[in-house]
């Protein structure tokens, strides 16, 4: 059986992404797991389908490269945006379904997205940490100079704690630059590896960052390894946040056939 197939990233967040409104992908975990591999398959941190959904444009269902469907990924939605705009399924203003439920994301040119993520209630703070849900959970760390930190060494050892049991957790390592810019590096679960960005993990961060920030309104600059990020949001003290977008590049990289 042959299957169509596109990749697309999003700051160096990289996925494969195949258009299964007919329902005929065979999603099992060691094939997704063998697409992915970058040696053996053809190589990303996840792989994505998009299916048709009665209430919005359309529907996403994300798997981690290890296989296993997971729960939202924040550049993998805004990759999915543009990939269901290059099919023409949407305009400029879109509506789809995910495991987290519906978001909202517009089209400011073919390959720059901005996402609607999840109102997030509550934060777990512990000093220079925290632990919170932005559609996928994440702990997140102040550190310095996070440029020079082995971040899959420091990071498989708290993403697999106790604590995060069953599920594990990702984690985030943020180093503030200044006061609107942050740097940030994610070890993500279900990668077991640092990946270039991570957009639920930055959008984390920022929130992190801005516990204490008097302003109502927040904005941050953030720097991946594979590019820069913005995450906009509202909060209410430091116990509530909404309006939150995630915004940044999503680009077509290639499109093939593979037989399976």
């Amino acid at each position: 059986m042959q299957f169509h197939f596109y990749k697309y990233q999003g700051t160096g967040n990289d996925f494969i992404i195949i258009d299964n409104r007919e329902k005929v992908f065979p999603a099992g975990e060691q094939l997704i797991a063998r697409l992915c591999h970058r040696r053996f398959g053809i190589g990303a941190d996840g792989l994505m389908l998009l299916e048709t959904d009665p209430q919005f444009d359309f529907s996403m269902r994300y798997f981690n490269a290890d296989g296993k469907e997971s729960t939202m990924c924040g550049n993998g939605g805004r990759c999915m945006v543009a990939f269901a705009h290059k099919l023409k399924l949407t305009g400029t203003h879109v509506r789809f379904g995910a495991i987290d439920g519906m978001h909202e994301a517009f089209i400011d040119s073919p390959s720059y997205v901005r996402l609607k993520m999840q109102d997030v209630k509550g934060i777990e703070m512990q000093g220079k940490e925290a632990f919170l849900n932005t559609g996928s959970p994440h702990f997140v760390k102040w550190v310095d100079h996070v440029k020079e930190l082995n971040v899959v060494e420091e990071g498989r050892k708290i993403r697999y704690q106790e604590r995060f049991n069953p599920a594990g957790t990702n984690v985030n390592f943020v180093e503030r630059m200044d006061e609107n810019t942050l740097f940030v590096r994610t070890y993500e679960r279900g990668v077991e590896d640092e990946t270039l960005s991570c957009g639920t993990g930055v959008t984390a961060s920022a929130i992190f960052a801005g516990i204490g920030d008097k302003n109502d309104k927040v904005t941050y600059s953030i720097q991946t390894l594979g590019g820069k990020l913005t995450v906009r949001y509202s909060k209410t003290g430091n116990s509530s946040w909404h309006d939150i977008w995630l915004e940044g590049p999503a680009d077509f990289v290639f499109e093939g056939d593979i037989s399976l």
